[in-house]
């Protein structure tokens, strides 16, 4: 049987045994005052209000309010280019274990919690798979899963086409990826870039002295 030809329902059962083999690897508690000055390069761009990636063209991601534990993940990927792209390659290849979480713990500036308050807006059908892991509001369940509530549509737009096409690898996500069609990828964003509460831009400071203080 091939990928595309999953069931919403049989991707799900692999989403929560993979959930429950993957115990999140114990990490060193970040820094966030460490973190403020380590990241004042990546606010060039993620400190912007949408601030958008040159080419291929997309708004860059609010991390403010996300899971440090998966703004972590993320750099590692970026560095063992488990995702594809240079800038970010180049950026989380400077650090170390340490590094990344004290960037990520001032990036975050503290994970925003689910609400449980109604959804904004009709669920598209294919939302069930989604929410196993980044929940009903778009709030990830656990720090291992994104945060999606309040993102950019265009932003997620581009990560679910890149699970798709293989520039991002992740066994579950591109799976799932392939089962989408491309106005399914629409509606999801849209979806989930409506929710509440919402992630936020984290202003860069105006110099380095200031991100210092």
């Amino acid at each position: 049987m091939s990928v595309r030809s999953w069931s919403a329902s049989a991707l799900l059962s692999l989403v929560a045994v993979l959930g429950c083999v993957a115990a999140p690897v114990a990490q060193a508690e970040g820094n966030a005052a460490a973190g403020k000055t380590l990241a004042y390069t990546c606010l060039g761009c993620h400190g912007i209000d949408n601030y958008r990636n040159a080419y291929p063209d997309y708004r860059v991601p609010k991390l403010a309010g996300q899971h440090p534990e998966y703004l972590v993940i993320a750099l590692t990927a970026y560095k063992s280019q488990e995702r594809s792209h240079s800038t970010m390659h180049a950026h989380a290849a400077s650090m170390n274990d340490q590094d990344m979480q004290d960037v990520a713990a001032y990036l975050s500036g503290g994970a925003i919690k689910s609400s449980n308050a109604k959804p904004v807006g009709t669920a598209p059908a294919v939302l069930a798979t989604c929410q196993a892991c980044h929940g009903a509001d778009g709030v990830g369940i656990t720090g291992i899963y994104p945060t999606l509530s309040g993102q950019h549509a265009d932003y997620i737009e581009k990560a679910l086409n890149d699970y798709r096409s293989g520039k991002r690898r992740n066994a579950v996500m591109s799976a799932f990826a392939q089962t989408l069609k491309p106005e399914d990828i629409k509606a999801v964003a849209h979806y989930f870039s409506q929710q509440r509460p919402a992630l936020q831009t984290l202003y860069r400071p105006t110099s380095r002295y200031t991100a210092a203080k």
